[in-house]
Order: structure tokens, then sequence, then C-alpha cells
């Protein structure tokens, strides 16, 4: 399978591209992401011509505005250069289908970086070239390499990855009224994972061909932005119920009373989802439905990289 093209700071990777000459290597990252992803690492510090090593930045709150200011020397200033290249990477960002960033970093930190104020830190700030990186790919899913450690964060992100990646196949293929249509009917159950989809199923409705690129635009932008949303146990319940139902004239009663206790231990936080949807695979598997079939909640992602065994 083509790996996903993915952006990532470089220093994640092992490259020796920091303040100090060395490197913050993440093996998850490069042990197990690295066989599905295709990983673009970006250094901003180093492409705008600070070297390694070279002395340290951050952010400094400079007259209600954040700069990015030498820490021993404060005439450097290079939030401008790193805004300018961030700026310069539009197009290779459009490309990607997520991005990892470093976290805590000046330049490239998601979030709670250290801002300072009269000498006095907040972890309030964004990375300078960060912030522009996000502004200009709102789509894009982003996370920092310490909060893939989470694992519903993780597998937030992921599966997020994936559905842009199939949404560019989708744009690449080349968009129709019927094709939008069913791309929204194979992620319809995770929609419902993280929140009410019946507004971008109202959204649908109003599709033809005449308009199909601006509401393909809208449709894209709410989807991406409800599926930041974490998924809930609760809300799983319910996806592993309403799908239930679509076996519920297949099933014997024993078959009934094994799933939905499957289902409820589940609910209780006694088994992972991994455990009801295993289940479910095997009964479908018996009892093909179409829906089902071509729906991607069962199967967001490789199964190899088990995301789900920890939810």
């Amino acid at each position: 399978m083509t790996k996903i093209p993915i952006g990532i700071s470089s220093c994640l990777l092992g490259q020796p591209v920091r303040y100090d000459g060395g490197h913050k290597r993440d093996n998850y990252i490069v042990g197990t992401l690295a066989d599905y992803f295709d990983f673009q690492p970006f250094c901003p510090e180093i492409a705008i011509g600070m070297g390694t090593p070279r002395p340290t930045i951050h952010l400094v709150n400079s007259n209600k505005q954040i700069r990015s200011i030498g820490v021993k020397n404060p005439d450097i200033d290079v939030t401008d250069q790193l805004r300018d290249y961030a700026n310069q990477q539009k197009s290779p960002h459009s490309d990607l289908c997520g991005y990892i960033l470093k976290k805590g970093s000046p330049s490239c930190g998601m979030e709670r970086v250290k801002v300072y104020s009269n000498g006095q830190p907040q972890q309030i700030g964004t990375g300078i070239y960060a912030e522009v990186m996000m502004r200009n790919n709102p789509l894009l899913p982003v996370e920092e390499e310490g909060r893939l450690g989470d694992p519903r964060l993780r597998e937030n992100f992921i599966q997020r990855v994936y559905v842009l990646h199939r949404w560019k196949l989708l744009i690449t293929e080349g968009l129709t009224p019927q094709r939008l249509t069913r791309f929204h009917a194979q992620h319809k159950l995770i929609i419902m994972s993280h929140a009410n989809y019946a507004d971008l199923g109202q959204l649908l409705a109003t599709v033809s061909k005449e308009n199909i690129v601006e509401v393909a635009k809208i449709y894209i932008a709410q989807l991406m932005t409800t599926l930041k949303k974490l998924a809930s146990r609760k809300s799983h319940v319910n996806v592993l119920q309403h799908i239930q139902g679509y076996l519920k004239k297949e099933l014997t009663a024993d078959d009934k009373a094994e799933l939905s206790e499957l289902i409820e231990r589940y609910r209780l936080g006694e088994v992972p989802l991994i455990v009801p949807l295993t289940l479910l695979k095997h009964h479908f598997r018996k009892n093909p439905d179409a829906y089902i079939e071509d729906s991607y909640y069962m199967c967001p992602y490789p199964a190899p990289l088990q995301l789900s065994n920890a939810l």
C-alpha cells in the first residue's frame, strides 16, 4: 500500500538539527508509523539559516506581539523569517495528509509553548512556523509527538489522517454528487462516533452537478472539524448497537446475547473496543451486508496499527 505523506519536525526522525546538534528521535514514529507514513521532514530553524549548533530562541510577548527572540541575545529576532518560510512551504504542505510537530518548540510547537512576558513564562503560545502552517492548511490533522502517547489522541489523529487521505483520492478521482454521497455513507458511522451527522447529511441533500465544488468544500471543512472531537465510549456504544441492528434477523438468540454482553462490557470499560468489533466482523463475514462492508468504521486504518486495542 502506498504510504501516506506526513509532515514532521526533522528532529523526531533522528536528524541532528536541534540547537545543540542533537535530535529527539521518537521510537513510535520511526518504528511503527513509518511503515504506513511517508515522513517529509521540515526544520524551519535550519531552513532559515540558523545552523546547528545555534543560539537558543524563545517566544516573547513584545508590545502585545509574540516574537521569536534569542534567549541570550535579544537582538536576534527570527519571527519574520520563520513566518516567511512557512508561507514558502504552502504548496508542499498542501500535499500532506497530516503533520507531527515537536512539543514545546518556539518554532514548531502546536500549543502550550512558553511565552515570556517580563521574564515570566506562560504556556499559552504556538510556535511561529507551526502557527502559519496550520493557518494555511486548516483541514490538516496536526498533532505533537508527546500527545501521541495518549491512546485516544493517537487514534484520533491517525483516523483523521486516513479520512483526509481518502478525501484527496476522491478529489483526484473526480468529484461527482454520487461519489461525494458514497464517501459520506462510507464515513457516516465514523462521524456518528464523534458527533451528530445530521448537518452533513442535510448539506449533501442540496448537492448537484452545478454546486458540487462549493458543497464539497463546505463538507470537508465541517467533516474534519467534527472529527477533531474525541469519540467517547458512549458514542461508540451507540454505533455498535446501531451496527448490531443490521444483524437482527441473522443471529440466533444466543449470538445476540453474546454480542450485547460484549458491547455492555465495553461500555463498562471491561474490554477494549477491538473485542466487540472483532465479534461483529465475524458475524458479518457469515452474513455480509453491502452498507457495512462499504463502511470504514470497523476498518478505518490498517489493522496492524492496533489502535482499537487501547480504546
